[in-house]
């Protein structure tokens, strides 16, 4: 086995495997409503996977963001613990990576105090989480780590993941097509984390089907660097 193909696999947390989409705009209703401030909840929506400190300096002055973030993660620990779903395939694509031997990793923007009540929510639990990285953050944890796989559904998540040295895998989850995970440099892109175990089998196995292409890994991923420049 290439040691393209060993690794632990990291995994994005919110819309990649866990709905955190009604916490976090309800939690942004509630901000609106606490501080007076109208957000458009579509524009949100758009941008969701970036770090909140990003997200409220689009609606706040640089004086308020940090009392807006306070708001924000205040709303969002009461709300989440009744509005976050577990995606279709979260807790088998985790398994599937530790029944192969490997260490199954969540990297997420997220900040630690947002981060465990959504996973007490839907009680999923990973080997090791890494908090409140983003972009060129995920991609110093993913080289750090030597992972092979990192799944996400944005496509700063694909960028990461090829700057990182690790196979791009996209999930339609979010808010973004599979066209634009694509085009970011994903190698693959999966309907669902349903299909992740079986597409993990072949990765494992060398085979480097992705989307029924025979190309292997090593090859898939200099061509989604070319797509993301």
């Amino acid at each position: 086995m290439s040691a393209t193909h060993t690794g632990p696999v990291g995994f994005d947390l919110d819309l990649t495997l866990i709905n955190s989409r009604q916490a976090i705009l309800t939690s942004w209703t509630a901000v609106a409503d606490e501080l007076g401030v109208r957000i458009d909840l579509t524009e949100v929506d758009r941008r969701m996977g970036v770090k909140l400190e990003d997200e409220v300096s689009y609606w706040f002055p640089e004086h308020e963001q940090a009392a807006a973030a306070d708001s924000y993660r205040r709303h969002y620990v009461r709300l989440a613990p009744e509005l976050t779903f577990l995606l279709p395939g979260a807790e088998e694509a985790l398994a599937a990576v530790q029944a192969a031997g490997e260490r199954a990793v969540i990297i997420t923007a997220k900040h630690p105090v947002s981060v465990a009540p959504s996973l007490d929510a839907v009680g999923l639990t990973a080997d090791e989480v890494f908090m409140h990285v983003h972009g060129p953050e995920k991609a110093a944890v993913l080289a750090r780590l030597g992972a092979a796989v990192y799944v996400g559904d944005t496509p700063a998540d694909m960028a990461a993941a090829l700057d990182g040295g690790a196979v791009a895998v996209g999930v339609p989850t979010g808010s973004f097509t599979s066209a634009e995970l694509m085009a970011a440099g994903a190698a693959s892109v999966l309907p669902s984390l349903l299909e992740f175990p079986a597409w993990y089998a072949d990765f494992r196995a060398g085979s480097g089907l992705v989307d029924g292409q025979g190309a292997g890994p090593g090859q898939l991923r200099a061509e989604g660097e070319e797509v993301s420049r």
